[in-house]
Order: structure tokens, then sequence, then C-alpha cells
């Protein structure tokens, strides 16, 4: 009976064709990136505010055969990024390019279908979700994005990078929220913290997962 209940509910779920949507404004977990041309793999925490623009990432990975760990913050309203060094209590600041991109499906993409990760056999065995394609901002490239269908969170994306290829971004662990809201402010000691000669040059985003 309660298979016959689940299959119903899913049945009703599969029936409704799915809809753009937006991550929720705080999130909190882990993810894993690699790219096409295996330079590069990290695994990272991150804190994401898309109300204060705010994007907190540590790292550790390799590059280019070379193990690196790094602390980001990145703060679009500022268009500043502070490189966190906790083992001395200092920072590395350097200006920030490119505009904030919420997680977002935007209304223009186009949903390439819906599935159960997972098992739908049984009541907890499997996860709903959505993938779509579209173009990046700025007609940059492809983007191909999963989300859950109930809450919009993200799973997987796969984009195109100049320097990398392809970039895939895996998404675990996470958390509606912000667990600690300190890690998206800049520590004590990096409020004096100036941009170094040599540093003018403004980072991005894909930047960030390669050792600086």
């Amino acid at each position: 009976m309660k298979l016959l209940i689940l299959a119903g509910l899913l049945a009703g779920c599969l029936a409704q064709k799915p809809t753009p949507c937006k991550s929720p404004p705080f999130l909190t977990g882990s993810l894993t990136i690699s790219t096409q041309n295996e330079n590069l793999f990290a695994y990272a925490k991150y804190e994401y505010d898309s109300i204060g623009q705010r994007i907190r990432l540590r790292e550790l990975g390799t590059y280019e055969n070379k193990t690196f760990s790094y602390d980001v913050l990145l703060l679009y309203r500022e268009a500043s990024m502070y490189e966190i060094h906790r083992h001395n209590r200092s920072c590395t600041k350097r200006p920030l390019k490119g505009d904030f991109h919420p997680m977002v499906i935007p209304k223009d993409a186009s949903l390439l279908g819906q599935v159960i990760l997972g098992s739908s056999s049984g009541p907890g065995q499997g996860l709903l979700v959505n993938t779509w394609t579209g173009d990046l901002p700025n007609k940059a490239g492809k983007f191909l994005r999963t989300v859950t269908e109930f809450g919009c969170v993200p799973v997987s994306s796969l984009f195109r990078t100049k320097n990398f290829g392809w970039m895939a971004l895996s998404y675990f662990n996470n958390v509606i929220g912000i667990v600690d809201p300190a890690q998206l402010d800049p520590p004590s000691y990096c409020q004096d913290a100036e941009v170094k000669a040599g540093d003018e040059e403004p980072v991005d985003f894909t930047s960030l997962f390669q050792k600086l």
C-alpha cells in the first residue's frame, strides 16, 4: 500500500512541468570542482549569501599536480576579494571584477529532463531533480545545471571556461541558511588590509579555483 501511495505521489510530481526557479538566498555546504583538461581538482566548503552578494570558499585541491589550500571571501558589492591567511592572521586584498550571479535557473533556460536520483522503490531512497541548459550571463558560454524539484537546491553545474574547458561542480551536504554568519565578514585582522603593489589586476570567479 505504501509503495502504491509513493508511486502515486511521484507520478503526480512528474506530471507537472518544472518551471525555472531560484535557489534559497542563504546556503551553506560543500562542493567539488573538476575540469575537462584534468589540471584542477578541488574540494571546498562554501557559504553563499545572494542578498548581501557574498561568498566564502575554503578550498583544498591540486592544480597542475601541485597541492594548494585557499580561503577567500568575495564581497561583490565592494568589488573586493580577501585571501585569508589564518595561520598568521593576515589578509591579502584584491579587486574583484564581474557581477554577482545568484544561483538561479533563468527564465529562458530549456528543460532537458526530470529524473529521480537513487531509487523510487521506497520512501527516502530517491531525489527528484530537474536538469536545465541555457546561456551564461553576457553570452559567455553554455551551462548545464541540475537542481532539486523541491527547493531548487543546487546538485551539479557544468559550464565552459576559457582556461579549463568544461568545469564541473557537484554540491553536497547543503544546508539552507548560514550556519555561522561571521564567516561572511572579513576577520578583524583584515579590516585594514590594502591592495598590495602588483595585485591591482582584478580577479574573477573562475580564477579562484586555482592558486593565484
